[in-house]
């Protein structure tokens, strides 16, 4: 799995929040057009293109980029 790969995966499930925006240490949470939707379009992105399945109570516990991305990685 590639750190940059894996940024542009999740900047494309946002609209209006260019990737230019996002760097690993950014928290996700702070993001204008964050919302349970986009959450869900993460977790759909994670199963879809890693294979593996994040489940809602862990995805609560995450702040940053880079915490999804360990926590992606650690399930692989």
């Amino acid at each position: 799995m590639e750190k940059d790969d894996f940024l542009k995966n999740f900047a494309n499930q946002f609209d209006d929040t260019d990737i230019s925006e996002l760097s690993f240490e950014t928290n996700f949470r702070d993001l204008d057009e964050w919302s349970s939707l986009i959450a869900l379009a993460v977790m759909n992105m994670v199963a879809k293109k890693y294979g593996a399945k994040l489940r809602p109570d862990e995805m609560k516990l995450l702040n940053t980029i880079q915490e999804l991305y360990d926590l992606v990685a650690e399930k692989l």
